[in-house]
Formats: structure tokens, sequence, C-alpha cells
């Protein structure tokens, strides 16, 4: 928020610019008149998607994440990357995408923003449920080396407390269905 708190904005200068987001260095006035600099990451923004199946399971996804050289259990997701495209659309695309589902009703759930410290990247959390299988359509060689997994919500649930899921949209977005449904 421009000005919260007292604080001003002096500045903004482009240090990098990648596919998904841009890193700036910004200089700003706080309310005592010291000005200070900040590196920030500005994201395009992103999607994610628990698909919640009629027996009581959700679709999770392993995939490759480069930035921790391993895999991650996920639910699907995808960064907000075709123009005109609603956050619902994406969530649609990324689902059927990914783990190859399309969902009569997607809901909203939650936006997250998940590192404030260093970006302002958003990610808006969605139910689907009422899946049917889709041709899958992976992008990259992440997707197309991602494998897909069927658990119980209860496992899910198990996985983020021994550290099995360690991914914070997908710990949100488990953690909201449980309470949605409790």
């Amino acid at each position: 928020m421009a000005g919260a708190a007292g604080f001003t904005k002096l500045s903004e200068s482009e240090q990098a610019r990648g596919y998904a987001f841009t890193v700036v260095k910004a200089r700003f006035q706080a309310p005592d008149g010291g000005e200070f600099e900040r590196d920030i990451v500005r994201h395009r923004g992103a999607v994610a998607v628990v698909p919640w199946h009629d027996d009581g399971t959700i679709t999770l996804v392993h995939q490759y994440r480069a930035s921790l050289e391993h895999d991650l259990l996920e639910v699907p997701a995808g960064v907000c990357d075709v123009d005109g495209e609603s956050n619902e659309g994406t969530a649609e695309r990324e689902l059927a995408e990914e783990a190859g589902l399309a969902a009569a009703t997607i809901d909203h759930l939650v936006t997250i923003h998940n590192a404030p410290g260093m970006s302002d990247e958003r990610i808006e959390i969605f139910l689907a449920q009422g899946l049917v299988p889709v041709a899958g359509d992976p992008q990259g060689e992440e997707e197309e080396a991602m494998t897909i997994e069927r658990v119980a919500l209860q496992d899910a649930l198990d996985m983020i407390d021994d550290g099995r899921i360690t991914d914070a949209k997908t710990i949100v977005g488990v953690l909201l269905l449980a309470r949605r449904l409790a």
C-alpha cells in the first residue's frame, strides 16, 4: 500500500527482468524522514488450485523446482501469463495442463502474499470440484517430468504435519479445504 503508515516511495529502478518477474531497487522515505532502499521482486501473480474429488481425495503434483534442486509435492498452480485471462480462467487452464482435470465449479478460497518481505507476488487459491478427466497439456521441462498423485485429505494433512509438504500455497489450500469441510 503506497503511503501506508507514513512511508513514501521515492523512486524505483529496474535491475533485472525475467519471464515471470522483474527485480527493482526501490527507495523509500520513512515517517521519521530517513531514507532507505529495498530490492523488490515484482511478480505477474499466480494461481493455485485444490482439486477436491468426490471420493475425498485431492490431486497433487510432484514438480521439480530448480530453485530448490528437488521435487515438491504441490497443488496444481501457475503464473498469470496470458494477457486478459481472468484468475479463474488461469486456474482452469493450469488444472487441465498440469493435472488433466476440468472442474464443474471453481471457487476462490483466499489470496495470499507468500513472501511480502521481498516480493509483491500474490497467489489466488481456488477450490475445484466436480472433476472430470481431460487431456493434459504440460508446458515446459518441469511439467513434462511431473507426476500426479491422488491422496486422501487426511493423508495430505499428515504430510503437512511431518514435513513432506512444504509448499506454502499447498499448505494454505489444503488447510482451508479441511476447515471448510469441518
